[in-house]
């Protein structure tokens, strides 16, 4: 009964919030739930809109995380279309966009990331797409079919996950691609130069150009249209659509006006927050990209912008919230699908952070699993076209012990039984 007269609110209606809110209902919480989303859309899952709904082959109805009545049904309050735009603490409350004040108990911040802009002339030109949201995988999912039936040419402004994924959709409905990354291979500070160069040859091998040591210094267009795209190294390459892919921002808007501990953009940005999820504020909680949190097993503090996080955070978020003991530990997790490569990637090998990458597979044929390791400790795990073996990999990461580098590098050794580096 003390529950019923209590109010629980969460900033931000992406997979985070509406998974928080869902956990508080199964966890008996018989209060009021209020989700507070800037977009008019239910919330949804992300990795669909460069994978399979940007592709063709997964249709909208399917990114959903519930369907829209499932919300009254668990006397879910939604407040869409509707940005939060100030955070009052002292007096617990929230104040959206059309003025309406959302008293809280506690609150939650899943307020996610929003994509970093091209600082350059010509983005505003027609042509020029970010993808972060449904609406923008709508635009550019019309795009590519376009830019496919025509002939045209897209370029991709960065070579991380998501400017190679969205490549090779493009790749998918016939367009043609160039990416200009300013590293000298893809993914050079996620996985290294070693791994991030297999990714180029992947790429390479189904018709994408790379344009590496660049960057952007122009949109050039016509009548609103591009036309092409100059780089610092005063090359002009053609385009008829740009996707800028140079990373999220994470949204900490509410938690700096309200004076919120925050992480410095150089460490990563976003709201710090404890093991539990915590932030400075006892009664605020912040969950999912935004969220800098202090990792009890990596022994850091990591802001994380992955699917997973999410998925298993705002569960972890919404326990807390109702006083319960809360330690998230889970390892990082995030998954890829390139043209007829799929991979998993576990744990954290930041640059400089590992003296080998140790390969356990066959490279050629594209089925291997890297290892980042630390003085014989595994530190992160990538398997591609290898599968059903994430648990052992992070395991192996938890276990923070040396392993025998032989054995890690041997296929015919399971994983589950590797032997301790001699001496360990």
């Amino acid at each position: 009964m003390v529950d019923a007269h209590r109010t629980f609110v969460i900033v931000g209606a992406g997979l985070a919030g509406a998974k928080a809110a869902e956990t508080l209902r199964a966890e008996g919480f018989t209060g009021r739930v209020i989700l507070v989303g800037d977009e008019r859309d239910h919330p949804y899952e992300r990795p669909p809109l460069s994978k399979g709904y940007l592709t063709g082959k997964e249709e909208r109805e399917s990114v959903f995380v519930h369907e829209a009545s499932w919300y009254a049904r668990s006397d879910i309050e939604l407040h869409l279309g509707q940005p939060a735009v100030h955070l009052v603490r002292e007096e617990k409350k929230v104040v959206l966009g059309d003025g309406t004040a959302l008293h809280y108990d506690k609150l939650l911040l899943a307020t996610g990331a929003e994509p970093r802009r091209l600082d350059i002339p010509g983005t505003g030109l027609a042509g020029v797409y970010h993808l972060r949201r449904l609406a923008h995988a709508e635009r550019l999912r019309n795009a590519l079919s376009r830019l496919g039936r025509d002939n045209g040419h897209l370029l991709v402004a960065g070579a991380g996950w998501i400017g190679l994924e969205v490549a090779a959709a493009a790749r998918g409905y016939g367009a043609e691609v160039t990416v200009v990354e300013p590293e000298p291979t893809p993914l050079h500070a996620v996985l290294g130069p070693e791994i991030g160069r297999l990714f180029g040859d992947l790429h390479e091998d189904h018709g994408v150009r790379f344009h590496f040591g660049a960057r952007l210094t122009e949109i050039i267009g016509q009548d609103g249209m591009v036309l092409a795209a100059r780089t610092d190294d005063g090359e002009e390459h053609p385009a008829h659509a740009v996707l800028a892919a140079i990373g999220a921002a994470p949204r900490t808007a509410l938690a700096e006006t309200s004076g919120l501990a925050l992480v410095d953009r150089e460490h990563g940005g976003g709201i710090a927050v404890d093991a539990s999820l915590r932030t400075s504020d006892p009664d605020v909680f912040a969950v999912g990209d935004v969220a800098a949190a202090h990792h009890p097993v990596l022994g850091t503090r990591l802001r994380v912008e992955h699917w997973a996080n999410a998925l298993n955070g705002g569960p972890a978020a919404a326990r807390a919230m109702l006083g319960q003991e809360v330690s998230y530990d889970r390892v990082p997790y995030f998954f890829s699908d390139q043209y007829d490569v799929g991979l998993e990637y576990s744990g954290y090998a930041p640059p400089g952070g590992y003296d080998q990458v140790l390969i356990r597979g066959d490279v050629a044929k594209r089925e291997f699993i890297a290892f980042w390791l630390s003085e014989g400790r595994v530190l992160a795990g990538m398997n591609v076209n290898v599968w059903d073996v994430t648990d052992q990999i992070q395991a192996l990461i938890r276990s923070k012990s040396p392993v025998n580098r032989e054995a890690l590098a041997d296929p015919s050794v399971p994983l589950s039984s590797l032997p301790q580096a001699q001496g360990a």
